[in-house]
């Protein structure tokens, strides 16, 4: 009796690993390339998040075709080991590193701080860097909830106060790193940005800053569109990354570590897209889209596609952030 439910058991199993292996397979066929083959040469590109995943592949691209790359992250001492192998491998010596914790509002505003001190210029802001939620509801130094800071305020933040740099250096772009996961979120509470009423899950969180960052870059979009700089957001896919490794031992993160290898893309080609909006002609006057495999994506959930609650979204942040009158640039 046993022996027949073992087999049973080891044949389900074997099963379910060839289908995912199939779907992976299938799944990363179907992944999108740029084509571009444009030179980077006298530009300067930032990329948030840069030292492992999606960040990282797509900064050595950028180094690749020549651009000076700044490596913003928040581990230092991790990150200038990524910036010495991207000097390596392309033979680009223009790659340094400028510490930047996401998660901290005095950390933007010092990174900013020396980017405006130290740069003529930045053609290009990736806002990249983000954390797959956390198991329970933490706070920030500044009193914000730790995915929204990290994947949001914090960028949304940067982004205002580099904006300046970004009009002096047009025609430039932002290009926003989102997630498909946005679509789980049904409803936006303006006034539990941070989970103060409750209902805070790991999915919740992650959703929610996924969507604040499309809302976000579409009301920028708008605002940006006499100004010569584009800015678009984009979904990397499933890809298999470090970025649920600070999910607390919660068995979502478990499961993603375990399955993402298996059924998703790499990070060179969920960098893919990052790169696409970075530099492709194409995509040089498109501005406040969701894009996915190197094409706008109709997999857009209509919430972030509200105007007025992007207009919200954009008051709110300004209120989290505590943005002041001389770092408006618009």
């Amino acid at each position: 009796m046993w022996t027949i439910v073992f087999g049973v058991v080891a044949f389900v199993v074997f099963a379910l690993a060839v289908m995912a292996a199939v779907f992976g397979h299938i799944y990363r066929l179907r992944a999108g390339y740029t084509a571009c083959v444009v030179s980077l040469k006298g530009k300067t590109i930032i990329v948030t998040g840069a030292s492992a995943g999606v960040g990282k592949e797509a900064a050595k691209d950028f180094a690749h075709r020549g651009a000076r790359v700044i490596l913003a992250c928040r581990n230092s001492t991790k990150a200038t080991s990524v910036a010495e192998d991207i000097q390596s491998c392309t033979g680009n010596k223009d790659v340094v590193v400028r510490q930047l914790d996401t998660s901290s509002l005095l950390s933007v505003r010092t990174f900013a701080k020396r980017i405006l001190a130290e740069e003529e210029r930045l053609d290009v802001l990736v806002l990249n860097a983000g954390i797959g939620g956390v198991g329970k509801r933490c706070l920030t130094e500044d009193g914000l909830e730790l995915t929204m800071a990290t994947n949001h305020f914090g960028h949304f933040l940067l982004a205002n106060l580099l904006l300046g740099l970004l009009k002096k250096s047009t025609p430039s772009r932002v290009v926003v790193t989102s997630s498909m996961a946005h679509s789980h979120l049904k409803t936006l509470d303006l006034k539990n940005l941070n989970y103060e009423k409750g209902n805070y899950s790991l999915l919740q969180a992650y959703s929610q800053s996924k969507a604040c960052n499309i809302l976000f870059t579409r009301y920028l979009a708008e605002m940006m569109k006499e100004t010569g700089i584009v800015v678009n957001a984009l979904c990397p896919g499933l890809v298999a990354t470090e970025i649920f490794q600070k999910s607390g031992g919660i068995l979502f993160g478990k499961i993603y570590r375990i399955l993402s290898p298996i059924l998703g893309k790499t990070a060179l080609q969920g960098a893919q897209t990052i790169i696409h909006l970075a530099i492709s002609e194409e995509t040089a006057k498109i501005t406040g889209e969701f894009f996915e495999d190197c094409k706008v994506s109709d997999n857009i959930s209509p919430l972030v596609c509200d105007a007025g609650l992007a207009k919200k979204v954009w008051e709110a942040s300004e209120a989290c952030v505590n943005l002041q009158p001389e770092e408006h640039s618009y």
